[in-house]
């Protein structure tokens, strides 16, 4: 076989190189949508916890 038949059968067959490229920016785009995910989930419960102390004043008020 000549080299011009063999890249007819490769692109006609579907494995071509675009491909493995899909599938990386894939699992690019999967691992960042899930880093997002977590930093959201960790953000939302640190202003959670900060919202449950409350400040405390550094002097009592002052009464009659």
């Amino acid at each position: 076989m000549s080299k011009k038949n063999e890249t007819s059968s490769a692109a006609t067959s579907g494995n071509g190189s675009w491909t493995g490229a899909a599938a990386i920016a894939g699992a690019a785009i999967g691992s960042a949508a899930v880093a997002a995910a977590l930093l959201y989930a960790s953000r939302r419960k640190d202003r959670a916890d900060k919202a449950k102390t409350p400040a405390l004043p550094k002097l009592p008020p002052e009464t009659d």
